[in-house]
C-alpha cells in the first residue's frame, strides 16, 4: 500500500519534503496557491494576499555553497550570493532532476486540514482545496506536511505609533515594498533594522532627498564580504566553529565577535549598538549601511513616538519634519489558519512544536512543519533536514497502521 501524503506550500521547503517523500515510498500531492513554484523566491510586482513577497532587487545574504540542497549543487557559474531570479531558476532545476513537477497541483489553495472521524485509529487527514475557479475538493491523505512559511502575514503595529491616523503621506510595510520608484526626491523614514529595513534603507538613500532609519533596539551589522574576501558564513560557519561552542563560554565568543564588528565600525558611534549580545539574535547582514551612514545619506534615529501630520518625534525629542512616506520593516506574524486549533498551539511568539517540527499534541505524529524555522544560516538546509526526519518517521509510524 502507498501512503498519500499532502505537502502545502511549493517553495523550497516543499520541495525538498516532496523528494524525501518518494524517497521513503511515499506519494505526495503539493498544493500550491501561487501559478509557480519558488514560494517566497516568486517575484510578483504587486503583492499578493497572504503570500511572501520580496522586492525587486533582492540578493541572498547566504553564499551559494552554504544555502544548496545537499545532493543538488548550485552551477558554478552562479554567483556566490544570488539575486532572487537565479535562486528560483535552481528551485526550478531541483523540481526537474528530481521529477517533483508532476506532483505538484499549481493554483490550488488549501482550505483546511481536519482529522477524520477514526483519526485516534488511522491518523489520517481530510484536506479541503479550492482552485483558481472557486471549485472545493475534497481529499483524504495520511499524513500532512506544512511548508507555508512564516513570511506571509505582515506585522503591522500601527497602535504603537500615536498619530499615524493623521499622517499626510503614504506609509506601507515592507510586505509591498518593491522598488525606490515612489521614493525619487522625497523624505522617507524607515521603521524596523532587520534585513529588509536595512536593504530599503540604503536602496531608497539613492533616490530620495533623505532616509531616517528608525530602530528601538539597535543591531549589530555584519558585512557579507569577509577576510580575504570570502563570503562571511564560509569563512565562520564552520565545524571547527562549531565545535569551539561547544567548548568554550557564550561571552567569549560575543565579546570575540563584538570586537571583530566594531574594528569594522564602531557601533556606538554610528548610533547602532544594541541593548543585546551579538549571538543573543540574529545580525543583519549589509555591507552598503555603514557607508549610507557614514555619508550622511542615511540618518540613524531611535524608536518613533508620536507622528503629527507630515512631522514625526522620535524618543529622544529630535523631529523631522515634511516626511513623505513611511515604511513599517515591522517584520511578520504567523499562523496556519487552514489546521484546526487543536492541532498547533501557540507558545507566545513561538508555535508549540516538538524540536520545531511536529505538533506534540497529537495522539498520531502524522502532521508535521517544514521550514518553520529562524536560525543562523540558510533555511534550505535545514528544511532539507527537516524533512528527511519527518519522512522516515511517517514512513515508520505508517508502516505500522
Amino acid at each position: 500500500m502507498v501512503h498519500k501524503v499532502a505537502v502545502i506550500g511549493a517553495g523550497p521547503s516543499g520541495l525538498t519534503s516532496m523528494k524525501a517523500c518518494l524517497e521513503e515510498g511515499m506519494l505526495p500531492t503539493c498544493f500550491e496557491s501561487s501559478d509557480d513554484i519558488g514560494g517566497l523566491w516568486k517575484f510578483k510586482e504587486v503583492s499578493e494576499p497572504n503570500r511572501a513577497s520580496i522586492y525587486r532587487s533582492l540578493t541572498i545574504n547566504t553564499s551559494k555553497e552554504m544555502m544548496c540542497f545537499s545532493d543538488f549543487p548550485i552551477p558554478a557559474d552562479y554567483p556566490n550570493y544570488m539575486h532572487h531570479s537565479k535562486i528560483l531558476k535552481y528551485f526550478r532545476m531541483y523540481a526537474e532532476h528530481f521529477k517533483l513537477l508532476k506532483h505538484i497541483r499549481l493554483q490550488t489553495s488549501v482550505k483546511s486540514v481536519r482529522q477524520r472521524s477514526d483519526f485516534s485509529r488511522t491518523g489520517q487527514w481530510e484536506v479541503v482545496t479550492e482552485d483558481r475557479d472557486g471549485q472545493e475538493e475534497r481529499h483524504v491523505f495520511d499524513a500532512v506536511i506544512c511548508c507555508s512559511g512564516h513570511y506571509t502575514y505582515p506585522n503591522l503595529p500601527l497602535k504603537d505609533f500615536p498619530g499615524i491616523d493623521t499622517f499626510e503621506g503614504k506609509y506601507f510595510h515592507s510586505w509591498d515594498y518593491k522598488g525606490p520608484e515612489d521614493m525619487y526626491g522625497k523624505r522617507v523614514v524607515v521603521i524596523g533594522i532587520g534585513n529588509s529595513g536595512g536593504d530599503i534603507a540604503v536602496e531608497g538613500s539613492r533616490v530620495a532627498e533623505q532616509v531616517y532609519l528608525s530602530t528601538r533596539r539597535g543591531a549589530w551589522v555584519i558585512r557579507q564580504v569577509s577576510d580575504n574576501g570570502l563570503p562571511v558564513d564560509m569563512k565562520y560557519n564552520t565545524r571547527f566553529v562549531h565545535i569551539l561552542f561547544q567548548l568554550l563560554p557564550m561571552r567569549f565568543f560575543n565579546w570575540f565577535g563584538e570586537k571583530k564588528v566594531n574594528a569594522m565600525y564602531d557601533h556606538t558611534m554610528y548610533a547602532l549598538k544594541p541593548k543585546h549580545r551579538l549571538f543573543s539574535q540574529i545580525p543583519v547582514i549589509n555591507d552598503d549601511l555603514p557607508f549610507k551612514i557614514l555619508s550622511g545619506a542615511v540618518i540613524v534615529k531611535p524608536n518613533v513616538k508620536e507622528i503629527q501630520g507630515s512631522t514625526v518625534v522620535f524618543d529622544d525629542g529630535s523631529v523631522v519634519e515634511k516626511v513623505d512616506i513611511i515604511v513599517f520593516a515591522t517584520g511578520y506574524n504567523y499562523g496556519f489558519p487552514y489546521l484546526p486549533s487543536s492541532a498547533m498551539y501557540k507558545s507566545g511568539y513561538r508555535v508549540g512544536l516538538y524540536k520545531h517540527v511536529f505538533p506534540p499534541n497529537l495522539e498520531h505524529p502524522t502532521l508535521a512543519v517544514v521550514g518553520f524555522i529562524h536560525a543562523f544560516g540558510a533555511i534550505i538546509a535545514q528544511a532539507e533536514m527537516q524533512a528527511r526526519w519527518v519522512a522516515c518517521a511517517f514512513r515508520a509510524t505508517l508502516c505500522q497502521s
